[in-house]
C-alpha cells in the first residue's frame, strides 16, 4: 500500500475496532482478485473506510467533488478516491471507474447514491448497472449494520456503538444481463444488486 493510504487504513482499522467494536462476518467470501465492484448500502459518512478496511489490499472509492479542495485536494487522491459531481453528474467518474476495473482493480460503490435518512434501503441508481455492464466485473455485495447509529446523516458527533460488515455471496449475472445497452437494462442490474444487499442479514449473536 502507498504510505498515506496505509497510514489511514491502519488508523481507521484501529479506531473502528477500539471504539465501534468493528467486525467483518463472511470475510472468506470476499473476491480479492480481478475486477470487483464492491456494492454496499449507504448508512453513514463512515461507510467508505468501513468497507475498505475489510480488504487486505488497496481499493478505490467515490467521493464528493467538493471534498477535493484545500487539504482534501492532496489527501483524497492518495486515498484512491474518485471525485464525483453530485450536482452535475457526468460520465467522467463512471469512465474512470470502468478503466480501473478493466485494470483488475476493486472499486467501492454505493448503488443508492446518497446516505439513508431513515435507515431503510433506498432505490438503486442506474449508473451502478452501467459500470457492471461495461466492465463485466464481479459484483461483491456487502451490508453495513450500525453505522447509521454511530454517525447518522446530518450529525457530526460519533456515538460508540457496534458496527458490523456482513459479506454476501458474489452476484452472478447472465451474459444477456451484462450485454445491457439501455437505461432499463442498467437499472435492472442495479436493482438486482440492491435486492441482493437487502437479503444480507446480521446473524444473531450466540
Amino acid at each position: 500500500m502507498k504510505f498515506v493510504y496505509w497510514f489511514c487504513y491502519s488508523l481507521w482499522k484501529m479506531c473502528f475496532k477500539a471504539f465501534l467494536s468493528y467486525r467483518v462476518i463472511g470475510k472468506e467470501k470476499l473476491v480479492t482478485e480481478g475486477p470487483v465492484v464492491i456494492a454496499s448500502n449507504h448508512e453513514s459518512f463512515l461507510d467508505p473506510p468501513l468497507v475498505g478496511i475489510a480488504y487486505d489490499k488497496e481499493v478505490h472509492y467515490l467521493a464528493r467533488k467538493t471534498l477535493f479542495t484545500g487539504f482534501g485536494a492532496w489527501l483524497y487522491p492518495r486515498l484512491n478516491s474518485i471525485p464525483v459531481d453530485q450536482d452535475r453528474p457526468d460520465m467522467t467518474s463512471l469512465k474512470t471507474i470502468i478503466k480501473l476495473l478493466k485494470k483488475d482493480q476493486q472499486v467501492v460503490v454505493f448503488p443508492e447514491g446518497a446516505r439513508t435518512l431513515d435507515g431503510e434501503l433506498q432505490s438503486a441508481q442506474a449508473g451502478t448497472g452501467l459500470i457492471v455492464a461495461k466492465s463485466k466485473a464481479v459484483v461483491q455485495p456487502v451490508r453495513i449494520f450500525g453505522a447509521r447509529d454511530a454517525l447518522p446523516r446530518g450529525s457530526n458527533k460519533i456515538r460508540f456503538v457496534p458496527v458490523t460488515l456482513v459479506v454476501g455471496d458474489p452476484i452472478v449475472f447472465t451474459p444477456e444481463e451484462l450485454n445491457a445497452k439501455s437505461r432499463e437494462g442498467y437499472q435492472h442490474i442495479a436493482d438486482r444488486i440492491m435486492e441482493e444487499i437487502g437479503k444480507i442479514e446480521l446473524p444473531e449473536q450466540s
